[in-house]
């Protein structure tokens, strides 16, 4: 996505250090997200402050993160953190503000857990401060393999072989490092090869662990996926309200999903290192 289509706003918080519920805490410098994904479940996060916006088309920027944590982090119990949950920490603007990077710092510097997920190559800039951390793991989030498609359903983020090179580049650092595999897209990025792509793909890089899931419909995406379909799969629509408003296709199709993950999962040795969340 042009950074130029992106409305960014400078705002202040009055906490970063905030409980999660995927982690004890998560740290988000930003509110919103210029990688754009269709699928994003983070839309929520935003509903309110930015209700008549398009997601990727906006970004808060936190310009206070960073003095705001250096007094959390002091007072605050040492545990485990996410960076980030309702944004990805090293989307393009980063670069420029560097309010992960700052942030990153503060939490190695008093030895905080950290969990972080991303899909921007960027975050390569920040894998040798990590790995002075107390204990960090490192994930990577790939849905295709297919650039072309990838382009469609995260215009914004980096391409899918940039991404599990940044992932090969943080193993070879020493960090404990992890995939998420998903959401996986009904016929476009569920697909047998699809599946079996990005499963051998973690498996030669060697990761510790990886999630797989498929798409679930949380605020705002089926709009967003209904656009997308319109524009480019016009003919994938009826199957799609199909496996999203038919309950028993919608059962039907998450456990076909799962047993076709799950066997290719077990014919590549690789099923003990899989969390499924179908």
């Amino acid at each position: 996505m042009d950074a130029l289509t992106v409305n960014y706003r400078k705002v202040e918080c009055k906490s970063l250090l905030n409980k999660s519920g995927i982690s004890d805490y998560a740290v988000n410098c930003y509110s919103g997200c210029a990688h754009a994904c269709v699928y994003c479940y983070a839309r929520f996060a935003t509903r309110f402050t930015h209700p008549r916006e398009d997601w990727g088309k906006f970004v808060d920027v936190k310009e206070n993160a960073v003095q705001v944590l250096a007094k959390e982090v002091k007072r605050r119990r040492v545990a485990q953190v996410m960076l980030s949950s309702v944004c990805d920490a090293w989307q393009p603007v980063e670069s420029k503000t560097l309010l992960t990077r700052q942030c990153l710092e503060l939490l190695v510097q008093h030895r905080y857990p950290i969990r972080a997920l991303t899909k921007n190559a960027l975050a390569a800039r920040d894998l040798n401060l990590m790995a002075l951390g107390a204990d960090t793991h490192f994930g990577v989030t790939v849905t295709t393999l297919d650039p072309n498609l990838a382009r469609l359903i995260e215009p914004g983020a980096s391409a899918p072989q940039a991404r599990l090179e940044l992932l090969q580049t943080a193993k070879s650092k020493g960090l404990k490092t992890y995939a998420f595999l998903g959401p996986l897209m009904p016929h476009l990025s569920d697909t047998e090869r699809n599946i079996t792509g990005l499963l051998k793909a973690v498996k030669d890089i060697g990761v510790d662990y990886f999630y797989i899931d498929k798409l679930n419909l949380r605020y705002g995406v089926w709009p967003a996926l209904l656009k997308l379909l319109k524009e480019h799969y016009p003919a994938l629509i009826p199957e799609y309200r199909k496996i999203f408003f038919d309950q028993m296709a919608k059962e039907g199709y998450a456990y076909n999903l799962s047993s076709t993950v799950s066997t290719l999962a077990h014919k590549l040795g690789m099923a003990d290192k899989m969390t499924l969340c179908v």
